[in-house]
């Protein structure tokens, strides 16, 4: 009888035993179990050549998850962002990201988003005619360096320097009102601003095409956080790629769609982008990739510019600045 006893009370115990082993199993194995994938953070500001991105996130070419774009009103915001780790990775012009590399060694250029041919330009009042007629007024412009790239290349062409104006900073979004409101005389802006500051009787003075290929729109990256955020820099540049199709096979729809957020109408859209030219993977790959990539003299000839006018203060190292493995491993 005793014994009996003993067994029916022990069966409880070791129940809860084998139940506690099974318990602390399962909190072992969660703890090894990878960890939720963060998505890549990616800043920009308003500008029809970053449009695809979004673009693809509209037609869910982004697995869920993997992507988050983080829209900001200037690119000025944008460069703070990537100074402070608020974003992975930034769209921005070549030669601001000469200018980040100035003082972060660890940056990676993975894909070639855009090259301007007319949708930067300067933008003038109505009286004015020429860029000769700008010597003394007021000018316009964001405080980063493709503002100031721009400016000192449309001067140049008519033997001025910046010193013959007076700058005015602007960020992007006071551009259009400061200059209705005529506190400047003439802008430095670009797209869809130009379509609305046209439409409102400004006169063009200079524009991109005159610079062909010196103006280019990338993605970059902190090398540290390539192979962390490997995959989603791949789906990324994937996705880019498919909204590229996408807007090659049907135009007026990617149109519509990329329209809505320049607040411009398709049909001004679709004029927007004969400003721009959109590398297909082929020629990224000829840019990015391989032991000479075609974008490194483009990098060196816009560094010394920069030089020359004091937008750096230093030679920029561009050799080791750009990363062609993620085109390179891209399907057209």
């Amino acid at each position: 009888m005793m014994e009996t006893v003993r067994n029916r009370h022990a069966t409880p115990l070791i129940l809860l035993l084998k139940m506690t082993l099974i318990m602390l199993a399962l909190l072992a194995g969660a703890g090894c179990a990878r960890e939720p994938e963060t998505p890549l953070r990616v800043g920009t500001n308003v500008w029809p050549g970053y449009e695809p991105l979004y673009l693809a996130r509209e037609l869910g070419y982004y697995p869920p998850g993997s992507v988050k774009l983080v829209e900001y009103s200037s690119a000025s915001e944008v460069i703070r962002a990537f100074r402070n780790g608020a974003v992975d990775a930034a769209a921005l012009t070549l030669d601001e990201v000469l200018l980040l590399a100035e003082t972060i060694s660890d940056l990676s250029v993975v894909l070639v988003l855009d090259f301007s041919h007319g949708a930067d330009v300067i933008l003038a009042q109505p009286a004015l005619s020429s860029l000769r007629d700008l010597k003394g007024k007021r000018v316009g412009l964001e405080t980063t360096a493709l503002g100031a790239y721009v400016l000192t290349r449309a001067l140049q062409s008519v033997n001025m320097t910046p010193n013959d104006v007076r700058t005015v900073s602007l960020e992007v979004f006071e551009h259009e009102r400061a200059f209705k409101e005529r506190r400047v005389d003439a802008v430095v802006t670009f797209e869809p601003v130009r379509t609305r500051l046209l439409a409102a009787g400004a006169r063009q003075l200079f524009d991109s095409s005159r610079i062909p290929g010196e103006i280019v729109d990338v993605l970059v990256v902190r090398r540290t956080l390539s192979a962390k955020h490997g995959t989603e820099i791949s789906r990324l540049v994937q996705g880019w790629f498919r909204a590229l199709d996408f807007i090659r096979k049907d135009r007026s729809r990617a149109a519509s769609l990329m329209a809505q957020r320049e607040r411009l109408s398709a049909d001004e859209f679709l004029k927007v982008l004969q400003g721009l030219r959109l590398p297909d993977v082929e020629e990224n790959r000829s840019m990015l990739a391989g032991p000479a990539p075609a974008i490194i003299p483009t990098s060196q000839k816009l560094g010394q510019v920069m030089l020359a006018n004091r937008l750096i203060e230093r030679p920029p190292e561009v050799k080791g600045l750009f990363d062609g493995s993620f085109v390179k491993g891209a399907r057209p």
